[in-house]
């Protein structure tokens, strides 16, 4: 090697060194890994990305542009020198650093150590090193086991979400387990979530941490295998098959395959509604790679639920539903008020069963009501919950469905943009205007609505002050509306307001609110806060005394 070659290597030790010299002087190494028997070591990765005189060493992959602003000096190594005499050179590096590591709590039962370099034909992308300890991996295979046996199999207690954050990679890493069991893995994770099914909270981290898993596997594992795999300009995964995907030996498929479906179906069910699509991706995959299940499953729907959960076939109504399409199907054959009690109740049972609550109705039904409020979509979801709506003895179950659907994040399939709508939305309008019976209802919805993305609610705001006014049954819901408001809502209650009672009303209610909720609850009435102070100054009392509480509680007095 030449001197600038020589110079260069010695950089990037300099920086293999210096990362391990800072992880050897961590002082909560032993406390990290006894939290849970089933972490072994912290690192299992090392990646190391040059560029001249920005040479960068971390145990986060953070891409090509790792190294911050593009080197200013071009590369002395051509690939072939990487290739033949860095890569071996680093390699030893690593290997006499790890060899004093061998027992540390520092390092994981593999360890790699990857390698992005700039070199004088391009950057250069390859494995470095890698090793296994196999006292270490052994003694892992062995707590797993443990762990299966004693705390699942055998166990009747809750378990802890980071243990399950590590056994679910455990179970789908193939330098642990060559060989992939789809059905034992399977049963593992259900048995997981058996045993956490009464801690709501919990049995979602434990879920969560399942479904990433599996996610991990399926994107940088199996997939990989059979599909080249690029990012769309939207930051999506897009697919291709490899033209030489060896799709022949269907048995060695059926495994992995299996637990595709499976993570399919978690994916659709338990997810969050933005996540959902990558379930239906992974079953036209699957698909696509031959499975008739995936083909069947694409049709007719998962096989979460029995047949007579999604199929109801009446003499009032018909009613299908597909969980991959997050889609209900209803025909409704009598217009009467117990064909709409079949399917709302249909799809009420549906919901509490786990299917998505982001999901769209396709409706067949002579009858075209919609609700009094501007702005909703114009969809089929919306015309089958107001020809429901019609008919007041079906309210009381429509509340029920309604607190069911309601979910932060979660929408109606069929809308999209400044229509969109949590699901729940147009049984929430409708028994709102209808009777104050349902305005804690409204009150709920409100405490839910993700007004980040919900515009349409506003428009609720002003039908239902109109049709309820200030009342002091109506302002509790209708302070619920105006916490999650938009500056573009406009109210035009002032005159109702100018009723000292009322006022009075409001204003208890309004200074009971935290302060950074106030000046949102007064804009749509009064404007800026300046503008109020103005009304303030010129009212009389008792008024006067009123206004300026509500300054006082928004903190400009």
């Amino acid at each position: 090697m030449n001197t600038q070659q020589e110079a260069a290597l010695e950089e990037m030790k300099m920086a293999i060194y210096q990362w391990f010299d800072e992880q050897e002087n961590r002082k909560e190494l032993e406390a990290a890994v006894k939290r849970t028997t089933l972490q072994i070591g912290i690192f299992n990765e090392l990646v190391l990305n040059y560029r001249p005189g920005k040479t960068v060493v971390d145990d986060v992959n953070l891409g090509h542009n790792a190294a911050g602003k593009k080197s200013m000096n071009a590369s002395p190594f051509t690939q072939e020198q990487i290739l033949h005499e860095v890569q071996p050179l680093l390699s030893e590096i690593v290997r006499e650093r790890l060899d004093k590591l061998k027992t540390s709590p520092l390092i994981d039962y593999r360890f790699t150590l990857q390698g992005t370099f700039a070199t004088t034909d391009g950057l250069v992308e390859l494995i470095v090193f890698e090793t296994v300890f196999e006292e270490k991996k052994q003694q892992l295979l062995q707590r797993i086991q443990s762990y299966i046996e004693e705390k699942l199999e055998k166990g009747c207690y809750p378990t802890k979400p980071l243990e399950t954050f590590f056994l679910a990679r455990h179970l789908l890493d193939p330098y642990l387990f060559h060989e992939l069991e789809a059905a034992r893995t399977i049963a593992v994770f259900e048995r997981i979530q058996a045993l956490n099914k009464e801690r709501a909270q919990a049995l979602a981290e434990h879920r969560g941490n399942i479904i990433q898993a599996m996610k991990d596997w399926a994107e940088e594992i199996f997939l990989a295998r059979y599909f080249d795999v690029t990012r769309s300009e939207y930051w999506t995964n897009e697919y291709k098959m490899k033209p030489d995907a060896a799709l022949d030996n269907k048995d060695e498929l059926n495994q992995p395959i299996d637990l595709l479906l499976y993570s399919a179906v978690m994916i659709i069910r338990y997810e969050p509604n933005y996540n959902k699509s990558k379930g239906k991706t992974y079953l036209e995959l699957a698909s696509q790679l031959g499975s008739v299940k995936a083909t069947r499953m694409l049709k007719e729907g998962s096989d979460a639920f029995a047949r007579e959960d999604v199929h109801l076939k009446h003499e009032l109504a018909e009613c299908k539903a597909n969980d991959v399409f997050s889609l209900v199907t209803v025909v409704i054959r009598k217009e009467e008020a117990g064909a709409y009690e079949q399917a709302i109740s249909f799809i009420f049972s549906l919901l509490r069963k786990g299917f998505p609550k982001s999901y769209k109705i396709k409706l067949k039904s002579s009858v075209r009501e919609s609700l009094p409020v501007k702005g909703l979509a114009k969809s089929d979801t919306h015309r089958f919950f107001a020809n429901a709506l019609a008919y007041t003895e079906l309210h009381l179950l429509l509340e029920e469905y309604a607190r069911e659907a309601m979910k932060e994040f979660e929408w109606y399939e069929d809308t999209e943009g400044e229509k969109n709508v949590m699901p729940g939305s147009y049984a929430v309008f409708g028994l709102g205007l209808s009777s104050e019976q349902y305005f804690p209802l409204v009150e709920a919805y409100m405490g839910l609505v993700d007004d980040e993305h919900q515009l349409v609610h506003d428009k609720f705001t002003v039908v239902f002050a109109e049709t309820h006014g200030v009342t002091e049954q109506s302002i509790p819901a209708l302070i619920a509306c105006l916490r999650c408001s938009h500056d573009s809502l406009k109210l035009k209650i002032q005159p109702e307001l100018e009723c000292e009672d009322k006022l009075s009303l409001f204003v208890q209610h309004v200074e009971s609110l935290p302060d950074y909720e106030i000046e949102r609850v007064l804009y749509p009435i009064w404007g800026k806060l300046e503008k109020l102070s103005v009304i303030a100054r010129k009212a009389q009392e008792p008024r006067k005394g009123l206004l300026l509480r509500l300054l006082k509680a928004a903190g400009n007095i």
